[in-house]
């Protein structure tokens, strides 16, 4: 195994963020599919836009937001269903593959970790729904450095926690935004490619590109 030390973004990785939405999709109604990426990419918006003003509310506060600017943008949809949201949204969906390839990567002696703009409350209820803690390492949140991906801050609480060089790190993420920021970074970077997008940052590739994590052990 040529690394040791795998650390993996959480929302959209291992965590299915539009689960939240699609548990509720018939209370939401016919344009569920676009208002759960709306909301997706709107609190990602925010987060990139406090850190170009060096300003910051954690990740809730912007899902919050992002939501309710979700609600504004499609008024047919009822504004009740806004706390039944939220409430989802802590315990998004986790991949199917994920807890079999910690066990795998575990008795192989690798360290785990997640690195994600999820603030440490929210962090630690998906983990505890999927019932993944007992295999990670370290819980790394953006909440520490106060700003967001893709700042080399963030990717730099990795190598500091677990005192080792980037190319130590192999990083896993289905953002393509986040795989740019880690390998600038310098990391091993693995983008999982999870709906078949095409690549945007030509200039900042990947080590290898996966539909999912399962082919991460064979790397």
């Amino acid at each position: 195994m040529s690394h040791s030390i795998y650390v993996f973004d959480a929302y959209g990785t291992l965590f299915d963020v539009h689960a939240a939405v699609r548990r509720h999709s018939a209370e939401v109604g016919p344009d569920a599919q676009f208002f759960s990426e709306l909301w997706r990419a709107k609190q990602l918006e925010y987060s990139w836009m406090l850190s170009l003003m060096g300003r910051y509310r954690d990740f809730w506060a912007l899902t919050e937001n992002a939501l309710d600017y979700c609600l504004e943008r499609f008024p047919a949809v009822d504004r009740a269903i806004r706390p039944k949201l939220l409430d989802a949204y802590w315990s998004c969906d986790c991949y199917p593959e994920v807890p079999e390839l910690f066990k795998q990567l575990k008795q192989r002696n690798a360290k785990l970790a997640i690195l994600s703009n999820g603030n440490p409350k929210m962090l630690n209820a998906a983990i505890a729904n999927a019932g993944i803690g007992d295999s990670l390492d370290e819980v790394l949140s953006v909440d520490e450095v106060k700003i967001y991906k893709t700042a080399p801050a963030v990717y730099e609480l990795v190598t500091t926690r677990f005192r080792a060089f980037p190319e130590a790190i192999s990083f896993q993420s289905s953002n393509r935004w986040d795989v740019a920021g880690a390998a600038a970074f310098g990391f091993r970077t693995v983008w999982i490619n999870r709906t078949g997008m095409p690549e945007e940052y030509h200039d900042i590739k990947p080590a290898a590109v996966l539909p999912s994590l399962t082919g991460l052990l064979n790397l």
